[in-house]
């Protein structure tokens, strides 16, 4: 897989973000897309049968498109300067909990769980928290997870406790979070090892504990 060239494209766009650019140097992305394509699939295999939860999936299914909607931003820059990918039951447009990869010259990062639930799932996610805290503080607190995964995203989170819930209750920190999300940063090194599918399923075997969580508060 050319790592290589694809972040010097993805470097270049960060600088030439205009569509004159991107027409002329088509070609370019279409190498990039192809092996960032090749990788999606590459881990897609040993995703799922980690996560047998992801079912038959497509690395088409998994990858955000480039191009950027700009009707309702002040930034008109039409792409994006990143790839990207959500590996998940049902691909980037699933409700279920996932395996996130972003790469982007120097930006690079892995990300998991679940952003941005609609309110029933968030409710159902609170519950299962509420009835079983134990459990996820045990995945939370595990020395692999929290040597890579230190802190869940705080993003939006509330500042008071949820309705319904006793403010007393031991993980109410854990229940004010709107998105459950651990994040974990690569750098561009990373993407020259010669086993990256290999390193990166590492990484996402610590994660799996906590997208199984998710999951069965999903379902």
């Amino acid at each position: 897989m050319n790592f290589p060239q694809l972040f010097n494209f993805l470097a270049h766009l960060q600088i030439y973000n205009d569509r004159n650019w991107f027409n002329e140097n088509k070609h370019e992305y279409e190498e990039a897309r192809t092996t960032f394509e090749t990788f999606i699939n590459a881990l897609i295999l040993p995703l799922s049968q980690l996560d047998p939860s992801i079912g038959t999936v497509t690395a088409d299914e998994c990858i955000f498109r480039i191009y950027r909607d700009i009707r309702f931003s002040p930034d008109k820059t039409p792409y994006k300067k990143h790839m990207s990918a959500f590996i998940a039951n049902g691909g980037r447009r699933t409700r279920f909990a996932g395996y996130y990869i972003h790469l982007q010259p120097d930006k690079s990062f892995l990300a998991g769980g679940i952003y941005a639930p609609d309110p029933a799932t968030l409710e159902s996610i609170r519950n299962t928290i509420y009835h079983n805290p134990d459990e996820i503080r045990r995945i939370l607190d595990d020395k692999k997870f929290r040597k890579l995964f230190p802190n869940l995203t705080h993003e939006d989170k509330l500042k008071n406790p949820p309705k319904g819930y006793p403010k007393y209750f031991k993980e109410i920190e854990l229940l004010k979070n709107k998105h459950f999300v651990t994040h974990h940063v690569l750098d561009n090194d990373f993407f020259l090892k010669e086993n990256v599918v290999e390193q990166l399923m590492e990484i996402f075997k610590v994660q799996y504990p906590l997208n199984e969580f998710l999951n069965r508060a999903v379902k």
